[in-house]
């Protein structure tokens, strides 16, 4: 759960600090008090895209910080497979907004990617406002929801490795069936790039060959000449040379045989010296070449070949080797245009079996959905009736569709206001108000089984009676004995509701206003709950009510 949050240089906000408890809190405060600029820091920490303006005029960076204690185990988990260890449960999340739009993520010290920030946060934090109200009537969202309740992981993944086999074998199929005269054009190109590969006839390795060739072309006669002068001097010259030197001296060592010990070994160390001068000699007389061609004309073959191989490489590939490549997968393609109808009819059943896959495991993915229907309808409509929308009807149609990544399913919410009336889509009954407690119906369903361990929910309460919001402060309260619930709220109803109450209010230091939060207890807290039910002035009758709405609270809890 979210144990401390603090915040620097966000708007009017220079620095805040707050210490969250478990159970249900609520945030309340004036119109423009900087309660928004708490959602909006929220935001921020949890990746989702936020405005730039965020950052406090004149204000180098903003920084929002945040403890959260008691993680999971699957948390704790994940986060260890990214690499980042958690002593004894606890996780500092921080994000840096800089003035250039720049921005840095790090938990517990380590700098992370946002996708595993918003990957990690989302198992944390789940924010939910009027933004959310305007999701649910999207239509293309409502099969997440039901997911998000049900978690198929296992039969999504199983359907998709059948659904991505399936489609591969369409595109094949696609690929062999195109149109006519594009199937002429490209077999006419591949046919001609085919060609004029094999016109080369290339050997891997060959262009380095050639290259190290013409380079000793290029530098035969120094090559030439020198192949010879060693040659003379170690062992071919006429009159003298090395090895003829070490023979003599061999021959006079040998002479002191028997007068001087140790010659003998000496002898025939030289003797394998001669040997070793006259073998490099022979190696390196033969580097010479004495071709009677041209090697001119030998250069210029080179040269032309080389030539050819890079004109090749320019249009097919960085090597020979890529050429080749290119190349193979040119035939290929070429004997799939040009298969027989046997191949069409190959690939016409394998189609057709994987399509029979993916449908098998669909239906699978289809039950647990269904199942998950069922349910969801049934607690949500539980739950609308405890919200005063006691003749609503609430259900989810789920239907048939072509394959993609996500099955064969469509999710659609449906709803019907009053008695006697069709169920039809939200986005043609629903009103604010109706959505606002559509909205914290269906959380309150999903919200045990989506892994969020804190639900904030923002201004719900917005176009509600109070004696709606006392009911929908009761929910929020009993979503906080499985999650810890943060709420900013306008109603006294949900405020006097909660186990812990917070003000933000506004004030001016030094010329610049700033906001600050503060937990309120006794009669501050009372005072806040009455000024919340409204008039210019506090009465005591005011007063009074607040203090009734708390001990309300108090003696059911008792």
């Amino acid at each position: 759960m979210l144990t401390s949050l603090q915040i620097e240089n966000i708007a009017v906000i220079k620095r805040i600090n707050i210490d969250f408890r478990q159970g249900f809190s609520a945030l309340t405060g004036e119109t423009g008090a900087g309660k928004s600029l708490l959602i909006d820091s929220l935001n921020l920490l949890l990746g989702n895209r936020v405005s730039r303006e965020l950052l406090r005029t004149g204000e180098n960076k903003a920084t929002v910080s945040a403890v959260f204690e008691d993680l999971s185990a699957p948390l704790i988990a994940e986060l260890s497979a990214m690499g980042i260890l958690c002593e004894d449960g606890v996780l500092l999340l921080q994000k840096t907004l800089f003035a250039d739009g720049k921005s840095q993520t790090r938990m517990n010290g380590q700098i992370v990617t946002q996708a595993m920030q918003r990957k990690i946060a989302g198992m944390l934090v789940s924010i939910h406002g009027q933004s959310d109200s305007q999701k649910l009537l999207q239509k293309a969202g409502h099969l997440a929801l039901v997911d998000s309740y049900c978690k198929p992981d296992a039969e999504l993944d199983a359907y998709r490795t059948a659904y991505h086999a399936y489609r591969a074998a369409e595109e094949r199929l696609s690929a062999l069936s195109a149109d006519t005269a594009e199937t002429l054009r490209r077999r006419e190109m591949l046919s001609y790039q085919i060609a004029d590969i094999d016109a080369l006839k290339l050997r891997e390795g060959e262009e380095e060959a050639a290259q190290k060739e013409r380079d000793r072309l290029l530098n035969l006669e120094k090559l030439n000449q020198n192949a010879e002068l060693a040659y003379r001097a170690l062992s071919g010259g006429e009159k003298i040379n090395a090895a003829a030197l070490v023979r003599r001296a061999g021959i006079a060592i040998s002479a002191l045989s028997g007068i001087v010990d140790g010659t003998q070994e000496l002898a025939d160390r030289l003797e394998r010296v001669e040997s070793e001068l006259t073998d490099i000699s022979e190696t390196v007389i033969s580097f010479a070449d004495h071709d009677t061609d041209d090697p001119t004309a030998r250069i210029d073959r080179l040269e032309s070949r080389l030539e050819e191989i890079a004109k090749l490489k320019r249009k097919y590939g960085n090597s020979i080797a890529e050429v080749l490549a290119f190349r193979n997968r040119a035939a290929a393609e070429l004997e799939l245009l040009d298969c027989s109808d046997e191949k069409r009819g190959e690939l016409e059943a394998e189609r057709k079996r994987l399509r029979g896959e993916t449908e098998r495991f669909a239906s699978i993915l289809r039950q647990k959905r269904e199942k998950a229907v069922l349910e969801i309808t049934k607690q949500v409509t539980e739950t609308l009736s405890f919200l005063d929308m006691p003749k609503v009807r609430f259900d989810i149609a789920l239907s048939p569709c072509e394959p993609n990544e996500n099955g064969m399913d469509e999710a659609e919410f449906l709803i019907a206001s009053n008695p006697g009336e069709p169920l039809l889509p939200m986005t043609k009954i629903a009103s604010g108000g109706e959505l606002s407690r559509i909205m914290l119906a269906i959380r309150s369903v999903i919200n045990d089984r989506d892994g969020a361990e804190t639900v904030v929910f923002d201004e719900i309460d917005t176009g509600i009676s109070g004696k709606t919001s006392r009911k929908i402060g009761i929910k929020l309260l009993q979503t906080a004995k499985t999650a810890q619930v943060l709420c900013v709220t306008h109603s006294a109803q949900i405020a006097s509701l909660a186990d812990v109450h917070y003000l933000v209010s506004k004030s001016e230091r030094d010329g610049r206003n700033e906001t600050s939060v503060r937990e309120l207890k006794g009669e501050e807290r009372v005072e806040e709950i009455a000024r919340i039910l409204g008039g210019i002035q506090i009465t005591d009758a005011q007063r009074l009510a607040a203090r009734e709405m708390i001990e309300e609270y108090r003696t059911t809890e008792a």
